[in-house]
């Protein structure tokens, strides 16, 4: 059953699914999108100061992305999309064969957005590593269809 802007509240909480990423998946971002020495060098990356070749933090937030719709849609939410992101934070590396999973928290709601029949839900969001250590936080605004809206026309 479709759950619409209205039928979210403040404090509510879910967790979301789990992802793993492989030595393989960061190499081939980090060639794409961010080549920096300790993303595509493992030499390079024990003597940086992350100890070992890790994700890009690009790459992070972007998996952190891929759980946060994975779980949106499991609760059956119309997402009309994200207005902003006020602060993402990252907290220590993600390394290879880390399996990743998050918490979500909606801390607000607001009727009015800038996307016609559509609210926005503040929503903090914490991704941990397998070791439920924190890896990234963020807040993010997410614009929610609201009920009259998704049944006019």
């Amino acid at each position: 059953m479709t759950r619409y802007w209205q039928d979210i509240q403040p404090g509510e909480q879910f967790e979301t699914g789990q992802l793993e990423i492989s030595k393989q998946d960061i190499l081939e971002f980090a060639v794409e999108f961010d080549p920096q020495p300790y993303h595509l060098d493992s030499n390079a990356a024990a003597d940086s100061i992350f100890g070992g070749l890790c994700a890009s933090g690009w790459q992070v937030a972007a998996l952190m992305m891929r759980l946060l719709t994975d779980s949106l849609h499991r609760q059956a939410l119309p997402i009309a999309g994200i207005a902003a992101v006020p602060t993402m934070r990252w907290k220590m590396p993600v390394f290879a064969d880390d399996t990743l999973s998050a918490r979500v928290t909606v801390t607000g709601r607001e009727e009015t957005s800038r996307l016609n029949g559509a609210g926005s839900l503040d929503l903090d969001v914490v991704v941990f590593n397998q070791h439920n250590k924190a890896v990234i936080e963020l807040s993010a605004r997410l614009l929610v269809a609201m009920e009259e809206t998704a049944h006019a026309g």
